[in-house]
C-alpha cells in the first residue's frame, strides 16, 4: 500500500471516495489533480452543447446538472440529472451527444480529455469502475423507462422526488431534506406531464404529510417509506 499523500483538494471530495477517483492510486490522483481546474457555475449556465466538440471531462463536486436533447424544431427534452460525484462527459467520443446545463449552482472539477483517457488506458481499476458506473446508468435508464411508460402521474412525481432525495438529500434514515434542482416546468418535461399535473401531485403529497415544501424549492421528505410507497 502506497504511503504517498493524497492532494489536499481531494481529501473531502465525494468523487475521491465514491466516484471514479476512488480507484486511483495516490500518484494517479496527483497527476489528475495537477491537470485539474475547479470551476463554479450559476444555475442556468450552459456547460456543454449537444454536438459540441468534447475537449474535457468533469466530476460534479457540488450541485446538480441537467442533461437534455434538442429536436430539429427546437423542442427540448430533459433526459437526465447528474449529482456529485457523477462524471460529466461522454468518454471516447468526439462530440457531445447531449447538452448540459447547471440546474442549480454547480461546482466542477475539470480535466483535459487526453489526461483522463490516458489514465483509463493504463488503469484496469479505472476501466472496471467506469464499466460498473455505465451498467448502473443503464439500469437506471431502464427503470426510468418503466416510470414513464407504466406509472401513474402520482407515481412519476413521487419517483422523481425519491430520486433526488437519494442522490442529494441529507437527514436520517426515514426523513431527508434537499433543494429541488429543477422547477415545475422541467419536472413536467422530465416526467412527460403538464405543469398543472405536477403541481397537483406535489400538493397531494404535502396534504397527506409525505413531504413538506418551503421557499421555492426546499423539500423535506417526512417519510421515505411513504414516498417509496407512492412511487410504486
Amino acid at each position: 500500500m502506497s504511503s504517498e499523500p493524497v492532494p489536499s483538494a481531494c481529501l473531502d471530495c465525494r468523487a475521491r471516495h465514491e466516484g471514479i477517483c476512488a480507484v486511483l492510486s495516490p500518484s494517479e490522483l496527483r497527476h489528475l489533480a495537477r491537470n485539474a481546474r475547479h470551476t463554479r457555475h450559476d444555475a442556468g449556465e450552459g456547460l456543454a452543447l449537444e454536438s459540441g466538440e468534447i475537449n474535457g471531462y468533469a466530476n460534479v463536486t457540488n450541485g446538480a446538472v441537467k442533461l437534455s436533447r434538442v429536436l430539429r424544431d427546437g423542442r427540448q427534452q430533459l433526459v437526465g440529472l447528474q449529482f456529485a460525484p457523477d462524471l460529466m462527459g461522454r468518454l471516447f467520443r468526439a462530440e457531445s451527444p447531449l447538452s448540459a446545463e447547471a440546474a442549480s449552482d454547480v461546482e466542477l472539477c475539470r480535466f483535459p480529455r487526453g489526461v483522463l483517457e490516458a489514465l483509463v488506458a493504463s488503469s484496469s481499476n479505472l476501466k472496471q469502475r467506469l464499466l460498473d458506473q455505465s451498467l448502473h446508468d443503464l439500469d437506471e435508464a431502464r427503470e426510468w423507462m418503466v416510470t414513464l411508460g407504466r406509472k401513474s402521474a402520482a407515481e412519476r412525481v413521487a419517483s422523481l422526488l425519491l430520486l433526488v432525495a437519494k442522490r442529494s438529500g441529507r437527514g436520517s434514515a426515514d426523513s431527508v431534506a434537499f433543494d429541488m434542482p429543477i422547477g415545475r416546468a422541467d419536472m413536467a418535461d422530465f416526467l412527460g406531464l403538464t405543469i398543472e399535473t405536477v403541481s397537483r401531485q406535489v400538493s397531494k403529497l404535502r396534504h397527506s404529510g409525505v413531504i413538506a415544501v418551503s421557499g421555492h424549492r426546499h423539500v423535506k421528505v417526512l417519510s421515505l417509506r411513504a414516498l417509496k410507497d407512492r412511487a410504486g
